[in-house]
C-alpha cells in the first residue's frame, strides 16, 4: 500500500464522521437510540439488516473455506440464509415490528418479561450477552488479520484502530449512525467487489474465462457437500440461520424493530432475503477462482487478501481494504447497540430497580455500556486463539449456543406455541447449553455438524414438548399480546391508542 490508498482510507474515515454527526440530530432519547424511533425506511432496513449479517470474517475463515473447499461455501452460508430471511419476512420480521408499536419496546428481549417472565427474561438476557461478547471479539480478530496482511500493522494495532471508529460512530450515532454507515458501507463494498471481479478476469485471461473456472479447479471445488461441511452440517446451520437471521441475533431483531410498520418490516426482510441470495455469488467469485491463481497459499485465510494486493493497483488496494473493513464495522457496532439495549431496557433494571425500574435509562447510560461491552470485546479479540481461533468462535461457539438462547425467544411471539410457558422456556434453554458442553468438552470424535445441530435440536424438541405437557391455561395477557402480533390492522392506529386497547384487554 502506498500514500493513495491511505488516502481512500481516509475519505471512507471522513464519510463515516459525516454520516454520524448527521445520525446525532436525530437522537434525542434511547428510543431514538436503539430502534431509530420506529422511523426507519424499509429499503435502509433491509440494507442494514443484509450488511450487518456477516462481518469481515467473510474475507477470513470464509475465504479459506472457499479456498480449500470451494462452491460449498456458498450452500452452507448465503443460499440458507437467503431462504430462512425469506420465510422469517412472512413469520418474524413483521412480528418485531408489531411488538414495538404494541409494547412500546426497544430491546429484542423487553417483551419475554411478559411473555414469560422475569427470571426467563434474565437467563437468556445475560446468556445472549455473554455469548455475543465472545462472537464480536472473534470480529476484532478478524478485522485485525486483513489489516496486517495489507498494511504489517502489529495486530493489536488493528484492532486498536477498528475498536476506536466503532466506539466513536456507535456511541454518538445509535441504530441511525449504523444504518445510515451500513448503506455507504454497501456501497463502497458493491464497488470494491467489482473491481475484484473484474481484475481477477483480466488475469485469467478475459471474462469468458470466469464461466469456466470450474472445469480448471481442484477436484471437489464444485461440489456441494465437501470437507467437513456434510449434508448433515448444512441441514443444522439453515435452522440455526432461521433463527440467528430473523432476530435471535438481536441486532437483526432491532432492523425489523426500528420499521414503522409489519409491511415494512416484511419489505425489508424480503430485500436482504434478494441480497443474500444474489450478492454473495459476486462477493465468493475471487475466492472461488484463487487456486488458480495462487495454488500454494499457505495459509487460506489469507487469500482474498493476498488477491487484492497482488491483483489490484494502488487505490483499488485502500478500496477492497476498506470494503473488507467495513463489514466488521457493520456488524460490531449493531451488535454493540443491540447488546447496549438488552443491558439498559432488560438487565439494569432488574439489578438496580431504584434507578432504571420505571424505564429511567438515559442516553448518558445507554452510551457508557457502549463503550464498556466495546472494551471487552476487544480483549476477546486480543485473545481469540485461545479459544480454537476466529473460524472455531463463529461457527462453533456461536452455532452451537445462539439456538438454545433464540428458541424461546423467536417462538415465543407465534400463536402456536402460545402453551409454551417459563417451565419450557428455561428447560429449553438448560438443555441445550448443556448439550453443546457435552458435546464439544466431554464426549469424543464429534463432527462439527453434531456439535452444532444436537444443541439447537435438542433445545427446540424440549420447548416443544414442554408445551405439550403445559396443563396450566395460558394468561389473558399471553392471549392478547399473541393475538396482536398476529394482527395488521391495529398498524394502521396511533400508538398511543394500540397501547392503551392493549392494557385494557390485559385488564
Amino acid at each position: 500500500m502506498n500514500g493513495i490508498d491511505y488516502f481512500v482510507m481516509a475519505l471512507y474515515a471522513l464519510m463515516i464522521v459525516m454520516t454520524t454527526l448527521w445520525a446525532m440530530r436525530k437522537v434525542g432519547n434511547t428510543k431514538d437510540f436503539f430502534a431509530a424511533g420506529g422511523k426507519m425506511p424499509w429499503w435502509l432496513s433491509g440494507i442494514s439488516h443484509h450488511m450487518s449479517g456477516y462481518s469481515a470474517a467473510v474475507f477470513v475463515a470464509y475465504a479459506a473455506v472457499a479456498y480449500k473447499y470451494g462452491l460449498t461455501i456458498y450452500f452452507w452460508w448465503a443460499f440458507p440464509i437467503s431462504i430462512a430471511v425469506f420465510i422469517g419476512s412472512v413469520i418474524f420480521a413483521p412480528r418485531w415490528a408489531r411488538l414495538r408499536i404494541h409494547m412500546n419496546i426497544e430491546s429484542p428481549m423487553e417483551y419475554l418479561a411478559t411473555r414469560y417472565n422475569v427470571p426467563t427474561q434474565q437467563i437468556l438476557a445475560w446468556s445472549g450477552v455473554f455469548l455475543k461478547t465472545f462472537d464480536v471479539g472473534a470480529k476484532w480478530a478478524a478485522i485485525a488479520i486483513i489489516i496486517n496482511v495489507f498494511t504489517g500493522l502489529d495486530p493489536l494495532v488493528g484492532i486498536a484502530i477498528s475498536g476506536v471508529l466503532c466506539l466513536f460512530y456507535t456511541v454518538l450515532g445509535g441504530l441511525w449512525a449504523d444504518a445510515c454507515n451500513d448503506f455507504g458501507q454497501f456501497i463502497v463494498q458493491f464497488i470494491a467487489a467489482i473491481v475484484m471481479v473484474i481484475a481477477v478476469a483480466f488475469h485469467l485471461g478475459g471474462f469468458s474465462n470466469l464461466l469456466t473456472i470450474w472445469d480448471r479447479l481442484p477436484a471437489g471445488h464444485t461440489d456441494i457437500v465437501a470437507g467437513p461441511y456434510s449434508m448433515g452440517f448444512i441441514l443444522a446451520y439453515f435452522v440455526i440461520y432461521t433463527l440467528s437471521y430473523n432476530g435471535g441475533t438481536w441486532n437483526l431483531a432491532q432492523r425489523f424493530i426500528a420499521s414503522p410498520r409489519g409491511k415494512d418490516a416484511r419489505k425489508a426482510a424480503l430485500l436482504s432475503s434478494v441480497l443474500y441470495l444474489v450478492w454473495p455469488l459476486i462477493l465468493f467469485y475471487p475466492m472461488w477462482a484463487a487456486p488458480l491463481l495462487f495454488p500454494d497459499i499457505a495459509d487460506p485465510s489469507q487469500s482474498y487478501s493476498i488477491m487484492a494486493m497482488n491483483l489490484l493497483p494502488n487505490g483499488l488496494i485502500g478500496l477492497v481494504l476498506v470494503a473488507m473493513f467495513t463489514h466488521t464495522l457493520s456488524m460490531t457496532s449493531s451488535d454493540s447497540n443491540a447488546i447496549t439495549a438488552v443491558v439498559t431496557r432488560d438487565i439494569l433494571p432488574v439489578l438496580l430497580p431504584k434507578r432504571f425500574g420505571q424505564g429511567q435509562s438515559s442516553l448518558l447510560v445507554a452510551r457508557v455500556t457502549v463503550v464498556l461491552f466495546i472494551l471487552t470485546t476487544l480483549l476477546i479479540a486480543v485473545n481469540a486463539s485461545r479459544f480454537g481461533g476466529v473460524l472455531s468462535l463463529l461457527i462453533v461457539w456461536f452455532g452451537g449456543l445462539v439456538g438454545p438462547i433464540s428458541i424461546p425467544m423467536l417462538l415465543g411471539l407465534l400463536p402456536w406455541f402460545r402453551k409454551c410457558g417459563p417451565a419450557a422456556a428455561i428447560t429449553s434453554w438448560a438443555a441445550g447449553v448443556s448439550a453443546f458442553f457435552l458435546v464439544k468438552f466431554v464426549v469424543p470424535d464429534m463432527s462439527t455438524a453434531q456439535i452444532v445441530a444436537i444443541p439447537v435440536l435438542l433445545s427446540l424438541a424440549v420447548f416443544v414438548i414442554g408445551g405439550l405437557l403445559r396443563r396450566r391455561p395460558v394468561s389473558a395477557e399471553v392471549d392478547v399480546l399473541l393475538n396482536a402480533l398476529n394482527q395488521d390492522q391495529a398498524e394502521d392506529l396511533p400508538a398511543p391508542k394500540v397501547a392503551a386497547a392493549y392494557q385494557s384487554e390485559s385488564r
